[in-house]
């Protein structure tokens, strides 16, 4: 930082400590529009006037008000991601908030972190969200096909991005991962390993997702000539303790799976722990491919097969996306779906 911008910086703080732009503007000899026009990046102002006010004001903490910000604009500089938060054993909720905020760091919006329990009514958060107008954009995630909440969303004009896809004829700015060919890869990995009573702890039937899964799943197995061994209407959304016991008392049975394909990395640590309370050694009378967000599971068990998901660029992607859609940018340009990436899938039997 050179000496004037480092003298502006330390006398472009009012008495009550907090930088406006009118002091900014005074002390570095620029009209407050110049100021305001420099920190949005407007084109018409040149790049070093720019430059220099955006450092000066990153030197003496200037945040916009956001009050004056709503009454001048009518927009509330606010992202509000509705997330479900219950059972979050390997960090999905931490990265994505983290791979939001990270999307808008160099934006002037804020993240709002909006809770809710699948228990209780989903429409709740986002019909007060749009209802008391507290932020610019949505984020939801725990997409289902009709989406109700995207359908109410569509219906108001209200800006949104969805973590998942819906069946919905109209497009919508969405990311989502790639659930069909991870199932079709988990299946392959298995097969190649000599497994061929294989079962499928799915997503709840509910979400999209859960179709995605299947449909992978189910290709892969016709192709190889084997029929799923079913787990009933066992799914990643139950308690862990459900997951192990119901596994547990499979294992034991004749015709139990030989291989399981796991959705999630939470519900992975049930389905291992249900494995070995039944005497089953991983890589031994059985495998498990399970989907990972960290590196829990592969400290956990070195023996699982694992493909990644990573739930930080999921976030980066949704920040985009509803950044986008508040800009009013085409659809087509704010929907992404990730490929999977194999982190250990070792080919033939170990």
């Amino acid at each position: 930082m050179g000496r004037r911008a480092k003298v502006i910086a330390e006398t472009a703080q009012p008495p009550d400590g907090r930088a406006t732009l009118k002091s900014i503007a005074f002390m570095m000899g620029l009209g407050v529009t110049t100021v305001s026009r420099a920190l949005k990046d407007a084109p018409e102002i040149g790049e070093e006037t720019r430059r220099r006010v955006q450092l000066v004001a990153r030197q003496v903490g200037y945040r916009p008000n956001r009050a004056g910000v709503r009454l001048r604009t009518g927009k509330t500089n606010v992202i509000s991601l509705v997330l479900d938060t219950e059972d979050d054993l390997t960090g999905f909720v931490s990265d994505i908030i983290y791979g939001i905020s990270d999307g808008i760091a160099d934006t002037s919006y804020h993240l709002v972190v909006t809770p809710y329990s699948r228990r209780r009514d989903p429409m709740d958060p986002i019909r007060y969200v749009v209802e008391t107008e507290s932020a610019d954009g949505i984020i939801i995630s725990r997409t289902t096909p009709n989406d109700p909440r995207v359908l109410y969303l569509m219906e108001h004009g209200f800006p949104f991005a969805t973590h998942g896809r819906t069946s919905i004829g109209a497009p919508h700015p969405f990311h989502d991962f790639d659930n069909e060919a991870y199932g079709k890869m988990a299946v392959e990995a298995l097969v190649a390993k000599g497994r061929r009573r294989l079962a499928l702890l799915p997503p709840p039937p509910a979400l999209t997702y859960h179709r995605h899964t299947r449909k992978g799943f189910a290709e892969a197995l016709a192709a190889a000539g084997l029929q799923e061994t079913s787990l009933g209407d066992l799914s990643i959304d139950d308690s862990i303790d459900t997951i192990r016991d119901r596994v547990a008392a499979l294992s034991v049975r004749s015709g139990a799976p030989d291989g399981y394909v796991c959705a999630s990395g939470g519900a992975a640590f049930a389905l291992v722990a249900g494995l070995e309370a039944a005497g089953l050694a991983l890589g031994r009378e059985v495998d498990v491919v399970s989907k990972q967000s960290s590196k829990l599971l592969r400290w956990f068990r070195p023996g699982l097969q694992l493909v990644h998901e990573d739930f930080r660029l999921a976030g980066r992607e949704l920040a985009r996306a509803v950044m986008g859609a508040i800009a009013g940018k085409d659809v087509c340009e704010l929907q992404t779906v990730a490929l999977p990436a194999a982190e250990r899938l070792s080919e033939g039997r170990s």
